[in-house]
């Protein structure tokens, strides 16, 4: 049977809405919370009980595998494919510790002694990948690399499916191990442990509306790297774009799932019907069609006046995924303050970004782009503070402004203690 041609959603700036639907609802929350309380009382058993449940883990089958194991996976895969998971590694790795690099000790000198920062890596890290539809080796290598990059300690890849190419990836990334288990209970067993299987310090990776609304429980216990929602891409377009190119890449968004949002903001009408005629050109012959015309049913062009105006609309969504596609695309870039990550000129496709070019495509969701960013070795570090006091420095202005501060914050002890310091070096003078 013939399928209705697929026409975008029209719509005006005034029209848009700023956020999109929250990434969970009350009750998948509600399930998640049971879950996770299962998971935590009951421990393997429980977890293993999910396992066969939601991810068909066989009863024989071990949750747990050793860094040895993933990397006899490792060596199984065809040479091809291990080549080209190895090159999108290395790349990954080379982007992260250009970015550990920015970061750097302080020393300061003051008038009362030094004060800095040291940079320091959490000590574990669980890294989900997804494995629904089709299984995400690169989702391993973005949330693993960036993790060992840090200089994380012990890393576990958590994902639902017995995929040797999942394993392949966490090898050669650096993983630790992987917890055969996916969902709210492998959230549940990184964030609280098993028998023999530690808890970790942070959570990071995408996931479905459980393992986000599970992610959000445990975060009062550990941390997270975000709570992302389904996968997002904005167009901006002008017309010297060509529209083949744009269709190619809202259907390569839309083909993710069902859920996912895809945006084109044009100043061109014709342009916009040239669009849906190529997705409907390239929908015959795609594989994913079934999906991708199923997203698409929500997907949308905004029209507008002209790009200052896209400009605003694109600030407005805060895109998790921006492609610029104008005259002069770099200029335009620069103008936006509200992405995940920003794809610039016709030839920067998004799916250069999903495998391994360098930056990571663990990126905010659901308008969350307007106050953080995406995952990086960032996460995983933390800029510790420190100071060391001169004992032969003049301290007793330091003292004096401390206690009158203190004092009016109605803080006794605390002007009490800096002036301790007065007493303490007038019966031991400097050290």
């Amino acid at each position: 049977m013939k399928t209705a041609p697929i026409t975008l959603n029209r719509a005006v700036a005034i029209d848009i809405a700023e956020r999109p639907p929250a990434a969970f609802d009350d009750v998948t929350l509600a399930d998640a919370q049971t879950i996770i309380d299962e998971v935590r009382t009951g421990g393997e058993r429980a977890l293993r009980s999910y396992a066969g449940r939601f991810d068909d883990l066989p009863t024989d089958a071990p949750i747990l595998l050793a860094r040895a194991d993933l990397d006899q996976y490792a060596a199984s895969i065809d040479a091809d494919l291990r080549s080209a998971l190895a090159c999108a590694a290395e790349r990954i790795q080379r982007f992260a510790l250009a970015q550990k690099r920015a970061l750097a000790p302080v020393t300061i000198d003051t008038d009362f002694g030094q004060i800095g920062h040291t940079i320091e890596p959490v000590q574990s890290a669980g890294c989900y990948v997804p494995a629904g539809r089709f299984p995400l080796p690169s989702t391993a290598l973005m949330t693993v690399i960036a993790a060992k990059t840090a200089g994380v300690e012990r890393v576990i890849v958590a994902t639902p499916r017995l995929n040797p190419v999942t394993f392949a990836a966490a090898s050669i990334a650096g993983a630790d191990g992987l917890l055969l288990a996916g969902g709210a209970q492998a959230i549940a067993a990184l964030a609280y442990g098993f028998e023999d299987f530690p808890p970790v310090n942070i959570i990071v990776g995408p996931g479905n509306k459980y393992v986000t609304a599970a992610k959000h429980i445990v975060s009062r216990d550990v941390g997270i790297d975000m709570l992302a929602g389904p996968s997002e891409l904005l167009v901006i377009a002008d017309d010297t774009a060509c529209p083949e190119t744009i269709a190619a890449d809202l259907l390569a968004q839309a083909e993710h799932d069902t859920d996912a949002r895809v945006t084109l903001v044009t100043p061109d009408d014709q342009l916009a019907d040239a669009v849906d005629s190529a997705l409907n050109e390239q929908l015959e012959s795609l594989p994913t069609a079934d999906v991708a015309r199923t997203a698409l049913e929500n997907a949308r062009t905004i029209v507008v006046t002209d790009l200052e105006e896209a400009l605003r609309v694109t600030d407005r969504l805060a895109p998790e995924h921006l492609q610029v596609i104008t005259k002069d695309a770099t200029t335009l870039a620069r103008q936006v303050r509200n992405a995940g990550a920003i794809f610039i000129g016709a030839a920067s496709a998004e799916v250069f970004g999903d495998y391994g070019l360098g930056p990571n495509h663990t990126l905010p969701t659901g308008g969350t782009a307007r106050t953080s960013a995406g995952l990086s070795v960032f996460n995983f570090l933390r800029p510790r503070t420190w100071m060391r006091i001169d004992p032969e420095a003049n301290l007793e202005p330091l003292i004096a402004e401390t206690a009158t501060l203190a004092r009016t914050e109605g803080l006794e002890a605390h002007a009490r203690a800096a002036e301790a310091r007065t007493a303490m070096l007038s019966r031991t003078g400097p050290a």
